[in-house]
């Protein structure tokens, strides 16, 4: 399964300022485990963020972002979709092998 989680401000973006060094440790640490493959600010960044997962099942997921600190100050909101892919172009093989 892959899963596209899109991280959404639930106030102003700069209420999460207090929150960001933990925050990116929590992208850091499953970034280094392979479940995060790729996270970054939206475009304009005053909306979000967005994470691109692998290699776990949805419940975990949904249990993964749930211990997000932004989640957990309520400065974040994430929708998460998963999709079960049918079809990969063969350069992102290597990549998503165990999604």
């Amino acid at each position: 399964m892959l899963h596209l989680l899109l991280l959404t401000f639930t106030g102003a973006p700069e209420d999460a300022a207090p929150y960001t060094a933990a925050h990116m440790e929590y992208l850091e640490r499953h970034y280094g485990a392979g479940t995060f493959l790729a996270y970054g600010p939206t475009v304009p960044a005053s909306v979000g963020g967005g994470i691109i997962a692998r290699g776990v099942g949805r419940e975990e997921v949904e249990r993964i972002t749930s211990e997000d600190p932004f989640v957990a100050a309520g400065v974040i909101s994430y929708a998460i979709t998963t999709i079960d892919l049918a079809q990969a172009h063969p350069a992102l093989a290597d990549l998503l092998a165990g999604s």
